[in-house]
């Protein structure tokens, strides 16, 4: 059976530059949001170019998670319950989308590494 993770920006940069500790999850099923999503584009634009940051685009456009108003609500309420980690408003949706889903949060962000659900990999 195939393990689902959601995976952070940092985990998709992880595994997009093929980091040798992400290798183990090249065969998981990737979730994440639009948010992640659009953070990711930025990045690989600025990084690599247009080319790569479409490709990739368009390939992980196919693993979103909606984003519902409930989890919204409760991913700011975390946000705020957590003001002093100074999380990514990005982060903390996906942080709550992947609870609510059951499935764990893939992340190499130290903020999160002692956080229940978490699945911290540097």
């Amino acid at each position: 059976m195939v393990k689902t993770y959601f995976f952070d920006t940092y985990a998709l940069i992880g595994s997009i530059k093929g980091g040798e500790s992400y290798a183990e999850y090249a065969e998981c099923e990737c979730k994440t949001s639009l948010l992640n999503l659009i953070e990711l584009y930025y990045i690989i634009l600025r990084d690599f170019g247009k080319q790569e940051a479409t490709q990739h685009f368009k390939r992980l456009k196919q693993n979103l998670l909606e984003i519902d108003d409930e989890e919204i609500q409760k991913a700011m309420e975390f946000r705020l319950s957590n003001r002093k980690k100074n999380l990514s408003y990005a982060d903390c949706i996906g942080y709550t989308i992947a609870e609510n889903r059951g499935i764990k949060f893939l992340t190499g962000d130290e903020q999160f590494r002692s956080m229940p659900n978490v699945e911290f990999v540097k």
